[in-house]
């Protein structure tokens, strides 16, 4: 509400540098609204991922570890298992990760390629049961280089995307708006993924 209203006064006239102070508080005015995201920079410095110079192991090794509800997984298959995204591009966002740390595509077994490929399409017809995305984008990121963010070990994307979702916040704000928290998109999650046929 308060953005709209800023966005359509400076449409609508020069504001001052004192007005604009008013608003931003302290610093050189200009007309731009501030919108800060301080969770990302804890994941932009390292938590929860293993990088040179700090002491945390595999976040995808670990996450096993732990309940499914507490680590937000989904679904534990055979090889891989399904988990929600702790940085979410979208709600739903989800990674199928193997069991066994291993980094590279052609490092797996087949058996693992067959589990991972799988748990994709199972995951496309939950999160279309659950909340009717118009698309999706899968995908992985071999090395760091590629933008993986944990780079050791392999994880396939599995993002649903709705017409409008790349609106100005993560194109000019740097932010993403999540309507849900993650604890409710688990639960719907996983209650839909229980009622999947078994396949063969």
């Amino acid at each position: 509400m308060r953005l709209h209203w800023f966005l359509n006064r400076c449409k609508r006239e020069p504001r001052s540098s004192k007005a604009m102070n008013e608003i931003d508080g302290v610093g050189v005015p200009d007309r731009w609204q501030r919108l800060w995201a301080p969770h990302r920079m804890a994941y932009l410095s390292g938590e929860n991922r293993p990088l040179k110079g700090n002491d945390v192991d595999c976040p995808f090794c670990e996450i096993p570890k732990g309940d499914d509800e507490t680590s937000l997984i989904i679904y534990r298959g055979e090889l891989a298992y399904v988990v929600l995204n702790l940085y979410p591009y979208n709600p739903g966002h989800l990674l199928i990760c193997t069991f066994r740390h291993v980094a590279d595509l052609t490092e797996i077994t087949s058996q693992e390629r067959k589990e991972i490929f799988d748990l994709s399409t199972d995951a496309m017809k939950v999160l279309r049961k659950v909340s009717k995305p118009a698309g999706f984008n899968l995908g992985m990121n071999q090395g760091a280089i590629s933008g993986a963010g944990v780079a050791e070990h392999i994880h396939q994307h599995v993002i649903p995307r709705w017409s409008g979702d790349a609106n100005f916040m993560p194109l000019i704000g740097q932010t993403k708006v999540l309507p849900k928290l993650l604890s409710e998109t688990r639960s719907e999650l996983a209650s839909a993924w229980r009622e999947l046929p078994k396949s063969n």
